[in-house]
C-alpha cells in the first residue's frame, strides 16, 4: 500500500481512537467545573486556598489525585483494548465512519517528539 495512503489511514485511526477511547471518559469529569479567570493568560495570577489555608499558585496545583489518575488510565486502557478488539467489526467501522465527519475537522496528528526520543526515532 502507498506510504501516503497508509499515513492518512493511521491518522484517521488515531483520531478515531482519541474520540472513542479518550473523549467522554473520566477526563471529561476533570474538565468540568468552573474555569478560573486569569488576566496574565498563564494562570500565574490565580491561587487556590486549601482546607489548611495554604495559598497554592494555580500552575502548582495538582488538578487530580493519584486515584483519579489511576481510574482514568484504567478506563483509557480498557477503551483502547476494546477499540483494538473491535477494529475489524463492521459495526465499529460504521461507527468510525459516522464520527469521521467530526474527526476530519480536527488537526492532523503529528509524531510526538517525546515518544520518538524514547524509542530513538526521528520524525
Amino acid at each position: 500500500m502507498d506510504e501516503e495512503l497508509l499515513r492518512g489511514l493511521r491518522a484517521e485511526v488515531a483520531k478515531a481512537m482519541a474520540m472513542f477511547c479518550v473523549r467522554n471518559t473520566k477526563l471529561d469529569n476533570l474538565h468540568a467545573g468552573v474555569v478560573p479567570v486569569t488576566r496574565t493568560g498563564d494562570y500565574s495570577d490565580v491561587t487556590v486556598i486549601d482546607a489548611d489555608g495554604r495559598r497554592i499558585p494555580w500552575p502548582e496545583v495538582s488538578h487530580f489525585d493519584d486515584d483519579a489518575m489511576r481510574d482514568l488510565m484504567r478506563e483509557v486502557v480498557d477503551r483502547l483494548y476494546t477499540f483494538q478488539e473491535l477494529a475489524g467489526d463492521p459495526k465499529m467501522l460504521r461507527l468510525m465512519e459516522r464520527w469521521s465527519t467530526v474527526t476530519r475537522r480536527w488537526d492532523e496528528p503529528k509524531m510526538d517528539r517525546v515518544l520518538l526520543g524514547q524509542v530513538g526515532g526521528s520524525g
